[in-house]
C-alpha cells in the first residue's frame, strides 16, 4: 500500500519508535489525539499510518482500548522439541533468564515417582524468569535429580540455555518431552513477574523430559503469558 507523504513520514516515525523499544511488545500506544500531537500530523494522517502498521503486523487495534504493540508470541514448530533459547534464536531474539531460586531439597513423592528415584532423594530446583529481548515471557520451574545433574546446583544459569548446560556440564541430551498444556490465570506473584495483570490468562506447560534411553531427567512447569505463547501439535486419526 502506497501512503501519502505525510502518512509515510508518520509511519517511519512510529516504526523507529517500535524498533528502538519506545513502545515495548504488549504495551498500549498513547491515544490518537496525543500521538498525532506528538508526531505533528493530523489524526487522519496518523490513522493511515497506524492502519499500514497494522497491516504489516506491527500493531494491533482494539475497538474499545486503542492501539497495542503485539506481544512476541513463541512456540515450538509442530512436533518439534525446542528449548526456550532455541525458540528465541529462531526468531532473531535474545533469550534472557534471571535465577530466582537454585537449591537442593528432598524430592516429593510425586517427583520421586516421575523421576524414578527413591523418595526424599535430593533434587535440584531451579526457578527462572525467562524473557526475550528483555520482555518477560515465562516463569519456569525445573526439578532435576542431583544424582544425574549435580553440576547444575552451582552452575551460573543466568541468560543461558538449560538444555545446553545439561549437555555441556552433565553429558545429558534431552531426547523427548512428555508435555501437557492447561489454561490458568495469573495470581499476584505471577502477574508481577510476567508484567501482566492479576487474572490475566496464563498457559501452563508441564513436562517430563527424557534421554534417548528413556531415563527421566527433568520435571518442568512453564508459566507463559497467555498472549506470548502458542502450542502447536500434529494430530493424526487412527485408522
Amino acid at each position: 500500500m502506497t501512503l501519502p507523504a505525510a502518512s509515510a513520514e508518520a509511519y517511519a516515525d512510529l516504526s523507529n519508535d517500535l524498533d528502538s523499544g519506545v513502545y515495548a511488545p504488549g504495551s498500549r500506544l498513547p491515544g490518537e489525539r496525543d500521538l498525532s500531537a506528538k508526531i505533528g500530523v493530523s489524526r487522519a494522517t496518523l490513522r493511515a499510518a497506524l492502519g499500514a502498521l497494522e497491516k504489516d503486523g506491527r500493531l494491533r487495534r482494539s475497538a474499545q482500548r486503542g492501539w497495542f504493540v503485539p506481544s512476541q508470541v513463541v512456540g515450538e514448530p509442530p512436533s518439534t522439541l525446542q528449548s526456550f533459547t532455541e525458540m528465541a534464536r529462531a526468531r532473531g531474539l535474545r533469550a534472557t533468564a534471571r535465577v530466582l531460586r537454585q537449591d537442593v531439597r528432598p524430592a516429593t513423592l510425586d517427583e520421586a515417582e516421575k523421576l524414578r528415584i527413591a523418595p526424599t532423594s535430593p533434587v535440584i530446583q531451579i526457578d527462572r524468569l525467562r524473557g526475550m529481548d528483555g520482555t518477560p515471557v515465562c516463569f519456569d520451574v525445573v526439578v532435576l535429580p542431583e544424582s544425574r545433574a549435580a553440576a547444575l546446583s552451582t552452575a551460573d544459569l543466568t541468560d543461558v540455555s538449560l538444555y545446553e548446560t545439561l549437555r555441556e556440564k552433565c553429558g545429558i541430551n534431552i531426547h523427548r518431552s512428555a508435555y501437557s498444556v492447561t489454561a490458568a490465570i495469573a495470581d499476584a506473584t505471577l502477574a508481577r513477574l510476567l508484567g501482566t495483570s492479576i487474572g490475566a490468562p496464563v498457559l501452563v506447560g508441564a513436562e517430563i523430559a527424557y534421554t534417548a534411553d528413556g531415563t527421566p531427567v527433568l520435571l518442568g512447569v512453564n508459566n507463559y503469558r497467555g498472549d506470548a505463547y502458542r502450542f502447536e501439535a500434529d494430530l493424526f486419526r487412527r485408522v
